[in-house]
């Protein structure tokens, strides 16, 4: 299929079943889907938290009562895009100093790919959202073309410099917001800008502004689509904007849920937290006699280690409600350990739309691009262990 194409048959299949990956398992006892899908249903209410937790990254796989077997297959049919993720060369230890290991895998996987599909070897690389400058000086070290780094923040500017004189790679860090207007006078056709899981905005403004200044190359993966300053998704291509997909920024966070690479303590951290903010929830419901769900704030850390009872009733003080006490503590913790379970196992069906929305996104931004005159690849730049933001846009100049 074509870009268009696909991005049509992603936004009807989207459409048709937005009731469903809409649903929010954690807010609401009872999903719109339940009633139709009832087998379904009671085969995932059965499951236990383990059986979720491992499922999670790749629920494709599972074998569910119907419709799911259907969903899954259209879901991997529809947001299908080529596989890239070879092992990349290798280059000097040193180079990845005080990155950490995944993330230097990342830049590594995505410089490789960059430098491998340009047609035309870059003349000058523009790290966007650089930070220390890791990307770029990647880029700038293998092909000894020249970088400019835009950084906002002055201590990473100045650390990024200095690598860089280490490294002999001729790099330029600049102090700069790429969301102000000033920075985008920076761009000029001749380059090639990179940017490796910029948030929201950042690579919105990156793709307006690059195709404007006509830049020779422009690569991306993008991150974080929620983290926008409007309420809404303002859709980029002329397809987006006619497209019977709507979405919210609630919405534009569901790609974001799959964390394969969160490690054992943290998930085990973030399953307490959400199991005992359903037992509170359980609780006001109950206490209030209202069955709505109260939007709880994120709590420290250290607010665990208080115990259950004193952290509901910080969520209760938050929301400055004098509650009746529980009569067991220990009940009602249970009781959210088991909703967490319900909750977790019925967000498989929603799981199996995270992939095709962020890619319905994705196709956005390349037919946004081959509007305004670009050639665009899209695919996988390093393998979804790494991160599951593993995909990645290739744009170039056509001639």
């Amino acid at each position: 299929m074509s870009h268009a194409e696909q991005f049509e048959a992603l936004d009807a299949w989207l459409s048709e079943y937005q009731a469903v990956w809409r649903a929010r398992p954690f807010v609401q006892h009872r999903l719109p889907w339940e009633a139709d899908w009832t087998e379904l249903s009671t085969a995932l209410r059965a499951r236990a938290l383990e059986q979720a937790e491992a499922d999670h990254g790749d629920p494709h796989r599972l074998d569910l009562p119907a419709p799911f077997p259907a969903l899954a297959a259209t879901s991997r049919r529809l947001s299908r895009l080529p596989d890239w993720s070879s092992s990349p060369p290798p280059v000097p230890l040193n180079l990845s100093a005080h990155i950490p290991g995944r993330k230097w895998q990342q830049i590594q996987h995505f410089a490789h790919i960059t430098s491998l599909t340009l047609t035309e070897p870059a003349a000058k690389w523009v790290d966007w959202c650089a930070g220390k400058g890791h990307l770029g000086r990647l880029l700038g070290w293998r092909s000894a073309a020249p970088v400019m780094c835009l950084e906002r923040d002055r201590q990473l500017n100045h650390d990024g410099a200095e690598l860089s004189r280490h490294w002999q790679v001729c790099a330029e860090h600049v102090e700069a917001d790429v969301l102000a207007p000033e920075t985008w006078g920076r761009l000029a056709a001749e380059q090639s800008v990179v940017a490796l899981h910029a948030c929201g905005d950042l690579h919105a403004t990156l793709l307006r502004q690059g195709a404007a200044a006509g830049c020779r190359q422009l690569t991306l993966s993008p991150c974080c689509y929620n983290r926008i300053a409007s309420p809404a998704y303002e859709p980029m291509s002329a397809l987006g904007r006619h497209a019977a997909v709507s979405l919210s920024r609630e919405d534009l966070g569901l790609p974001l849920q799959q964390t394969v690479t969160a490690g054992r303590r943290v998930r085990a951290l973030r399953d307490r937290s959400m199991a005992w903010r359903l037992a509170f929830d359980l609780w006001q419901r109950e206490a209030r006699g209202v069955d709505e769900y109260l939007p709880t704030p994120s709590r420290p850390e250290s607010a665990l280690a208080c115990g259950m009872p004193a952290f509901c009733r910080d969520l209760a003080a938050h929301h400055k409600l004098a509650l009746p006490e529980p009569e067991n503590w220990a009940v009602l913790e249970a009781h959210g350990w088991q909703r967490l379970a319900i909750a977790r196992n019925l967000e498989l069906v929603q799981a199996l739309f995270r992939r095709p929305l962020e890619v319905w996104l994705l196709l956005d931004r390349a037919l946004y691009l081959e509007e305004q005159g670009y050639r665009v690849r899209l695919g996988q730049f390093c393998p979804v262990e790494l991160t599951p933001r593993n995909l990645i846009l290739l744009a170039e100049r056509a001639s």
